[in-house]
């Protein structure tokens, strides 16, 4: 999941890893230390989102993955605008850790809306594996975006699937969560 929701940071990470080798800004250690504060951040605000959420009845829980899937549907219809207008994706400025903090929280805001319900329905001892495997898959990203930031022709792949690959992963998600909580069989059976 950590994959599927991040892959746009592939882009952003790819594009600040470029940066620093081009301009010296901001540094490799900022992009990191930026990358894993703005994904705490979206984590926290996630967790604690879920902790709110306890009042909703357990049976209706599977709901709120119509959020991540409606998000999916949204990306789909931009990156189909944006196939059919040629338009091109701004590009992310950041210099130093606080600038790269919000543009990870700014390029992820939508993952709070993936991970609420993956933290309200999995109990608190899977969400803290899932938060451990989360801060893995931080240092796994920024490796790849170092690596491919070396390549400036996978740049351009990167952007011409990403726009389609994240609605589908964020559809993919929010159909999961409604299928595996068993809210269609309670919507279709009264």
């Amino acid at each position: 999941m950590f994959a599927g929701t991040n892959i746009d940071d592939i882009i952003v990470l790819t594009v600040l890893f470029l940066s620093a080798r081009a301009a010296g800004r901001p540094t490799p250690g900022r992009i990191w230390l930026g990358q894993y504060l703005g994904v705490a951040l979206l984590v926290a605000a996630a967790a604690a989102v879920a902790v709110g959420l306890a009042i909703v009845p357990e049976r209706w829980v599977g709901l709120l993955g119509l959020i991540p899937f409606g998000l999916g549907v949204k990306g789909l219809v931009t990156a189909v605008r944006a196939g059919a207008d040629g338009v091109a994706p701004a590009p992310v400025v950041a210099t130093g850790t606080m600038s790269v903090v919000a543009v990870t929280v700014a390029n992820g805001a939508d993952n709070i809306a993936v991970y609420t319900p993956l933290f309200r329905t999995i109990g608190v001892a899977d969400s803290v594996v899932t938060v451990a495997v989360f801060a893995v898959g931080v240092a796994l990203w920024c490796l790849a975006g170092s690596w491919l930031g070396a390549h400036r022709d996978v740049i351009a792949v990167v952007r011409r699937f990403g726009y389609w690959l994240v609605p589908a992963v964020f559809m993919l998600i929010g159909a999961v969560i409604v299928l595996r909580s068993g809210v269609l069989s309670r919507l279709a059976g009264g």
